[in-house]
């Protein structure tokens, strides 16, 4: 009698395990899982992004942002970073299979060493930059570098600034190019006095330099703001772009705070087959490690496209 009660509540027991184990593994599995697949396009996260959650050692946010199923990271910063930290980083980075996006073709203040000028010391300090560049390349596996002409140059006819402009960076590309590089020209919003500002002209300065080291840069939130109409401008500079970065407009946070589609956007661009980074240049709209999971879970819902 007791042997056969043993049984029954042994078995009962089992049985309730069994019934429990697939409800409580369940979730966790599934947080699991959708905290590794990495996402549809290659979106790359900068230093600072994940500070909460992973901490301010950029190394330790790398880690995070791969278990969160990024592949790429972005670092404005990297051309003075120390060699030490160049080279830690890029090891990271190929232990991890991750993708090294932009560090900054950085002469100081950068908007004011206008290229657009056509002196020679903005020439020198552009081309110096550009050799120090190729180096640090190598070093964190780049390929990419944003360039930002400068400033506008009122004493100047606009065709005269372009001129310049294109004379300084064949002379960059020719560098770049001998080393596999690619410097990508970003067009910005953030004042009227910048001489870089459209898709169109940024599209026709490429066009003149006429080098596979000479592309553009398609910051989508920048875009919004001087000239919208995003999936259409797009495909006319299609051939162009090499690289593209991300912020939702008003605020520059993460897509679904502001106006922009970014479902369809992402869509589009996938659909069209690109390969490339898609650069995380924005702030966050929450803040602590909330925040940060708020930011991943965006990204998420804008990658789920059909």
């Amino acid at each position: 009698m007791q042997r056969r009660r043993f049984l029954h509540q042994s078995l009962a027991t089992a049985a309730s395990a069994l019934t429990l184990a697939p409800a409580l593994a369940a979730p966790v599995s599934a947080i699991s899982d959708a905290a590794e697949k990495p996402f549809r396009l290659n979106y790359a996260p900068h230093d600072g992004m994940f500070a909460n959650a992973a901490g301010k050692d950029f190394t330790d946010q790398i880690k995070y942002m791969h278990d969160q199923g990024f592949r790429g990271i972005e670092d404005n910063g990297m051309l003075n970073r120390s060699k030490e930290e160049q080279d830690k980083i890029g090891a990271l980075l190929t232990k991890l299979g991750m993708t090294m996006g932009v560090f900054v073709i950085d002469g100081g203040d950068n908007w004011k060493v206008s290229l657009a000028t056509g002196k020679q010391e903005f020439k020198d300090t552009f081309i110096k930059t550009c050799k120090q560049s190729v180096e640090v390349a190598k070093r964190v596996n780049a390929k990419w570098m944003t360039v930002v002409p400068g400033y506008f140059e009122r004493n100047l006819p606009i065709g005269l600034q372009t001129a310049n402009v294109v004379d300084a960076l064949r002379r960059g590309a020719e560098i770049l190019a001998a080393n596999g590089l690619v410097m990508v020209l970003e067009p910005l919003s953030d004042n009227a006095d910048l001489f870089l500002r459209f898709s169109d002209q940024t599209y026709n300065i490429c066009k003149a330099v006429n080098s596979p080291a000479c592309k553009i840069l398609y910051d989508i939130y920048h875009m919004q703001r001087n000239e919208g109409n995003i999936i259409a401008n797009i495909d006319r500079c299609w051939d162009e772009i090499a690289y593209i970065q991300i912020g939702d407009n008003p605020g520059r946070k993460e897509p679904g705070t502001g106006e922009i589609n970014y479902k369809n956007v992402f869509k589009h661009i996938y659909n069209k087959g690109y390969k490339g980074i898609m650069g995380m240049e924005h702030g966050i709209a929450g803040s602590g490690k909330d925040g940060e999971l708020a930011l991943v879970k965006a990204y998420r819902e804008a990658d789920s496209f059909a």
